[in-house]
């Protein structure tokens, strides 16, 4: 058990999300210059897009951990508990390891204006316990954007750029366009980058961009043809962009190496079977699509009962609408998100669209409606990564562990 002490300090920690999200290198540049990171000789797999990024990060870490390489690992958001976010090939960062580092940043900061962000401090945790782990490579996932993200102060080894579409429109931009150009800012001169082929307007500014700073571009243009540990079709594109990047890496691993990594991989909330549901982290347009694509795949002919949740900010209609197809019925609920909307908001938006009559309930915890559903039929949860996490804890037994986040 966390003791109190530890304990105190991780919540100091989620009380700096009252700071919000301040996109912007200043700070962060500032704090891993005064801490002396990231540590000498340590290089970086950087991953930015809308929708895939952890998946590709997963793909990659399991291959390395395969090779025999103890690479880290930096994701967000957690699912139960904010150690997920900081790993490597052989275990989490520790309840004890994370209120040490928080108790060394807090000192550090005191006094600061303006006060590093959540995600900042976050950042700077994780890349001083890859320093203490002498983790040789970190695979790195961007919280939000790239050119601004945080993890943008640290210069890669290879850049990653996976498809890219609608979302945070409010902060990244209103077309595809600029929100490609966010995301095409963790290019760096000279640096490889490695993408996949998607939509025109997106693959012309990350070509302008790559050319721009002389960097090496990658187009993977096929899915990964063998299995892999993740269902649906978007993931053997996923598995394929890992593949490219970590050669353009240089490495050059056995073939059956990069098999069982691809095969062996665990990623959480990803079309991922628990306690007879499926609870998918889907919370975009096109993440949505290809829930359904998949779900039909997997399920050719059945429909599911959808626990469904969702945060102010996204277009959930344009969700909603995508994921109705598979509806039999829609259970819309609340969950441990100050940013979550209310099931009644969620009912009149589905009503609001005007599609196809479904059954509807309402439930104010994602625990209500668990109880409601029948476990022995087909469940699909979704809608957000942190309903999907507050529901795996309940499925898995470990609501006690589960640690709510706004970000």
């Amino acid at each position: 058990m966390i003791n109190d002490t530890a304990k105190q300090e991780i919540e100091w920690l989620y009380s700096t999300q009252f700071y919000g999200i301040k996109l912007g290198l200043d700070n962060v540049q500032r704090l891993l210059r005064e801490l002396g990171l990231p540590a000498a000789g340590q290089r970086f797999i950087h991953v930015a897009g809308t929708n895939g990024k952890g998946s590709t990060c997963a793909f990659m870490h399991s291959i390395l951990r395969e090779a025999g390489i103890n690479a880290g690992l930096f994701t967000s958001p957690h699912l139960i508990h904010f150690g997920e976010r900081i790993r490597d090939a052989e275990r989490m960062i520790t309840p004890e390891e994370i209120a040490g580092g928080i108790r060394r940043l807090r000192e550090r900061v005191a006094g600061w204006e303006p006060h590093p962000t959540f995600f900042e401090l976050t950042l700077a945790l994780a890349l001083e316990w890859f320093a203490q782990r002498g983790n040789p490579w970190v695979v790195l996932e961007t919280g939000l954007g790239g050119r601004l993200d945080a993890t943008n102060a640290v210069t890669p080894a290879v850049s990653v750029i996976t498809p890219i579409g609608w979302d945070h429109m409010d902060m990244l931009g209103d077309t595809l366009a600029k929100i490609a150009a966010e995301k095409a800012g963790i290019i760096k001169p000279g640096v490889p980058v490695v993408t996949m082929t998607q939509d025109a307007e997106v693959l012309d500014v990350i070509k302008r961009t790559a050319a721009e700073r002389e960097a090496p571009l990658i187009i993977v243009e096929t899915p990964w043809t063998g299995e892999t540990g993740l269902a649906g079709p978007h993931q053997r594109w996923n598995a394929s962009m890992a593949v490219a990047a970590l050669r353009a890496a240089g490495f050059d691993f056995d073939a059956e190496v990069t098999r069982r990594g691809l095969r062996e991989v665990q990623w959480p909330a990803r079309f991922q079977k628990a306690g007879g549901c499926i609870i998918d982290g889907a919370h975009n347009i096109d993440a949505a699509r290809v829930l359904a694509q998949t779900w039909r795949e997997q399920f050719p002919n059945e429909k599911a009962d959808i626990i469904f949740g969702a945060v102010a900010g996204k277009d959930t209609a344009a969700v909603l609408r995508e994921l109705a197809p598979i509806a039999a019925c829609w259970h819309f609920t609340g969950f441990e998100s100050p940013r979550a909307l209310t099931p009644e908001a969620l009912r009149e938006m589905w009503d609001g669209l005007g599609l196809e009559a479904r059954a509807v309930t309402t439930h104010a915890r994602v625990a209500d409606a668990l109880k409601t559903v029948n476990l022995e039929g087909r469940v699909l949860i979704a809608g957000s990564l942190y309903l999907a996490g507050e529901a795996l804890a309940l499925l898995e037994n470990k609501a006690e562990a589960f640690e709510k986040s706004a970000q």
